[in-house]
């Protein structure tokens, strides 16, 4: 079974600081089960492949193998996938062959190591037991752009078939570490299969390399099942444990750091009544187009959506926010329990990340990503971008985005800070321009842009905004 790993990030030859393998060198690793080898295909500054090849040995397997008497599987034939589809033994390989790079440990490349860099995945079998619908489902959501492509039973023989068996390409921008971990669990996932036993340690297992992504993922239950081969209990203990890390207690001590975090940017745009006249622009906007059902993405504490109820014409609506938090002050702020039944029932409050599909967010005309985008970390843009462009799809898009070149005239702003603690990046006009007419380009949307708030004339407005519409087919 074989996995290559290729980037293009610059000098493309880093990549072997970040996997800890020599390009200029095969090397071999002996395993439980066989042998692993690492090799470097292509090792230019501007394109780098590695190769982790597993050569499996069914016969030692078979004679050596452990576990509950009487278990039974695939394994208990000499003649079986298991030499070629990438399976748990591919994922025990990476996470030993691999082990600092999914760590994120990179002496010589510290930064390079957390940094998002373009990568492509590729695994010329891998079994799916579900489908390229699987396929799909598990790693779309955590931002891969997913090529698969079923293989036949026999090219010989056509007439036999197809087979469960798919060659898989991904390709993203995203830390290297994450691609391996995600590759370290899912894989298993997909053949829905293990070749070891299964008990705590697994969970454990489960609980620290699903961290920070798992717990949001809309697969997590079937992935948490799947890889804990379909033990119910553990499955039900792994997921509590990650979704603990969002307790009401750390939510309310996040929140108040937040909001701790929000007083600056809320003492700095209040005199100029930033936040009001953001919402008439993006109401006007969704007024126009006529939009029957507006998603909130990014909702908060429901300030635009106490705005959108009260529009008649707008007859579905939803918000969505990664903190459950900010969904129970929503919830209070709009009074829900004491609304007529008619305005209630048109609202619903999604739980929810914005860099995971979601197909709660599909079969809405428009969506307002209201001061959303600068607090997402520049790597995971490009999830965002396919999320709501691709996935979701809305006729109408509205974005709203705070213009650093404005700055300069917040007398209380420090030269170089940003206007929220939580920002990760704050752009320029030109840059925001250059993102939305990308954005608008790749997904076939047009995009139009306006200011928002008085202008200066050297320094434009203090908000820009970002119209994108779908082309009519």
């Amino acid at each position: 079974m074989l996995l290559s790993i290729t980037t293009t990030h610059v000098p493309a030859s880093d990549l072997g600081y970040l996997l800890h393998k020599n390009p200029a060198k095969a090397q071999r690793f002996d395993l439980a089960f066989g042998t692993a080898h690492v090799f470097y295909p292509e090792a230019g500054s501007g394109r780098c492949s590695a190769a982790l090849l597993v050569d499996v040995d069914p016969i030692a397997l078979i004679r050596n193998r452990r576990g509950p008497s009487g278990e039974g599987g695939l394994l208990d034939q000499y003649v079986n996938d298991r030499p070629y589809a990438a399976s748990s033994f591919l994922s025990v390989a990476i996470g030993e062959v691999y082990r600092s790079a999914m760590a994120g440990r990179s002496k010589e490349r510290p930064e390079l190591a957390h940094a998002s860099i373009p990568l492509e995945l590729e695994v010329p079998v891998v079994p799916s037991r579900g489908g390229e619908r699987l396929l799909r489902a598990l790693f779309e959501p955590l931002g891969y752009e997913v090529q698969a492509h079923r293989l036949p039973l026999d090219e010989k023989f056509p007439d036999w078939g197809e087979s469960a068996y798919f060659g898989m390409r991904l390709t993203a921008v995203k830390p290297l570490k994450e691609a391996l971990t995600h590759l370290y669990v899912l894989l298993p996932v997909l053949d829905n299969d293990k070749h070891y036993w299964v008990g705590d340690d697994e969970v454990e297992k489960l609980v620290r390399h699903g961290k920070g992504w798992l717990a949001g993922h809309p697969e997590r239950e079937q992935i948490a099942r799947r890889y804990l081969k379909n033990q119910r209990s553990l499955a039900r203990e792994a997921l509590s444990r990650l979704l603990a890390d969002e307790t009401p207690a750390d939510e309310e001590l996040q929140a108040g750091l937040a909001s701790k975090a929000a007083e600056r940017e809320v003492n700095l745009e209040r005199p100029l009544s930033l936040n009001e006249r953001r919402i008439d622009e993006v109401v006007k906007v969704l007024r126009e187009s006529e939009a029957a059902s507006v998603l909130d993405l990014g909702c908060g504490e429901g300030k635009l959506l106490s705005v959108l109820l009260k529009n008649r014409s707008i007859r579905r609506v939803a918000g969505l926010d990664a903190s459950i938090r900010a969904l129970e002050i929503a919830q209070e702020r709009l009074k829900l329990d004491r609304l007529p039944a008619a305005v209630r029932d048109k609202l619903k409050l999604l739980h929810g990340a914005l860099t995971y599909r979601d197909r709660r967010l599909e079969g809405f005309d428009a969506a307002a990503v209201v001061e959303v985008i600068e607090h997402l970390d520049m790597g995971r843009l490009a999830a965002f971008e396919r999320v709501l462009f691709e996935f979701a799809r809305p006729r109408v898009v509205v974005v709203t985005t705070p213009n650093s070149e404005y700055n300069v005239k917040f007398p209380s702003l420090p030269a170089g800070q940003f206007r929220h603690a939580d920002h990760r990046f704050e752009w320029t006009r030109a840059q925001f321009q250059a993102w939305a007419t990308g954005v608008a380009a790749r997904h076939g949307f047009s995009a139009r842009f306006a200011a928002v708030g008085d202008e200066d004339p050297q320094y434009g407005a203090p908000t820009q905004m970002a119209v994108f519409e779908l082309a009519q087919a």
